[in-house]
């Protein structure tokens, strides 16, 4: 028999109280076959997602241990984990992966990465268990609308005039590109550990508000005119007065344009210092995420490029030379890279249709940049980014990305 699985996993803070959801579908007929959803206490959004895939996978067993799966989820995350592309790093995730694994036989099961906006079914699935698990219940298969809401949402849709012209070509040669590209990656292509969403074409259909990141770089520390190398893995610099006054220029500014909606912020103090700065004229709560903080540079933290050069010359050509070599106890590009789009893709879903300003570094910057855009890794060498510039990337709901500004620092002028 042939399935078609759809989960998904939420948590509310992540981690949070958290839920799962999953639908098993005859991948011929499209008969709903299967719901499993379950509240599963305190977790992160991964271990829900990754919850929610195992709970379909084994459900679909029980109705034919000898069946073919094909998964599509909303998260780049299990998707490229289980189709082999990304490395497993985590420890939490480890065991989830392997226990996925362990259900069907490895050649009876494809991935396939979907937008949001097509997982509903399993959405409303979790939504509903994390719902249940407020109430200090669990789901209950009897209570749920999950299917027929589901239902109703697909066929109000379905009534509705297709677009023609332009935007409705468009729309079909985007779905086009986005089936090569899956059958492209299924058939072992390399593809890039943190892939890009696809870029936004110009007659791309109106996906609604997007969810706006404004990317502010902090102000100066003592270390940024010296160009020292300043990450995540050693010194914590504060901001210096030139920082502190290029935080209230940047400050002023974001106030006039009146349109940051929420403050995220990196961990880092350098960082905390800006966003309270801004925080204080928006009058607006600043919230704290480790996925943005800087680079782990290991032993270059604190030197030079010249003193690095001398005291590691071999790592340190290492490193220019691949995004895979990491600085002596530090994270290489690559892997700071899987961070930064694990954590574009929770806020993405956090703030839709939302402006968030991020306040963060330049590597971070730079990579949701190069991701946007679909750049290589070399890329990041070849980008200017200013102490307390802004940068701005709009994200739409079918996974497109628009890099509508980066590298402004004309506030600092004024």
């Amino acid at each position: 028999m042939r399935f078609v699985i759809e989960a998904d996993g939420g948590s509310r803070g992540n981690p949070g109280p958290a839920g799962y959801g999953a639908v098993v579908i005859d991948g011929d007929s499209g008969e709903v076959l299967a719901e499993r959803a379950e509240f599963i206490g305190v977790a992160t959004n991964n271990v829900a997602e990754y919850r929610g895939l195992i709970a379909g996978l084994r459900a679909a067993f029980e109705l034919d241990p000898a069946g073919t799966v094909r998964v599509r989820m909303d998260s780049k995350l299990v998707v490229e984990q289980m189709s082999g592309r990304w490395k497993i790093k985590h420890p939490d995730m480890k065991p989830l992966a392997a226990e996925a694994r362990s259900v069907f036989p490895a050649s009876s099961v494809t991935y396939e990465w979907i937008p949001r906006e097509e997982n509903k079914h399993a959405d409303r699935l979790a939504n509903e268990a994390m719902d249940a698990g407020k109430r200090g219940e669990q789901w209950e298969a009897s209570a749920s609308t999950a299917e027929l809401d589901t239902r109703a949402a697909r066929n109000a849709a379905s009534t509705a005039p297709e677009p023609s012209g332009p935007v409705g070509d468009a729309a079909a040669g985007a779905a086009a590109a986005r089936a090569a590209l899956s059958s492209v990656r299924g058939a072992g292509a390399v593809v890039a550990e943190a892939p890009p969403a696809p870029a936004q074409g110009w007659s791309a259909p109106d996906m609604g508000a997007p969810a706006t990141f404004v990317l502010l770089r902090h102000g100066e520390t003592a270390l940024t005119p010296q160009k020292r190398f300043s990450g995540s893995g050693g010194t914590d610099p504060v901001l210096s007065e030139v920082g502190l006054g290029q935080a209230e220029r940047v400050a002023a500014a974001l106030a006039v344009r009146g349109t940051v909606q929420a403050i995220v912020t990196s961990p880092l103090t350098r960082c905390r210092q800006t966003a309270s700065a801004v925080a204080a004229r928006l009058g607006l709560d600043v919230t704290v995420e480790e996925g943005l903080r800087e680079t782990d540079f290991g032993a270059f933290e604190g030197l030079t490029f010249a003193e690095a050069k001398e005291r590691f010359p071999a790592e340190l050509d290492a490193w220019l030379a691949s995004p895979d070599a990491a600085p002596p106890g530090g994270e290489s590009f690559a892997e700071v890279a899987v961070r930064v789009a694990e954590t574009r893709d929770r806020l993405v879903e956090r703030y839709a249709g939302r402006t968030v300003l991020l306040v963060t570094h330049v590597t971070p910057v730079k990579t949701l940049v190069r991701l946007a855009l679909g750049a290589p890794p070399e890329s990041l060498f070849r980008m200017e980014l200013s102490a307390a510039s802004l940068t701005a990337i709009a994200y739409y709901a079918d996974g497109n990305a628009s890099v509508r500004l980066f590298n402004d620092t004309s506030h600092l002028r004024a």
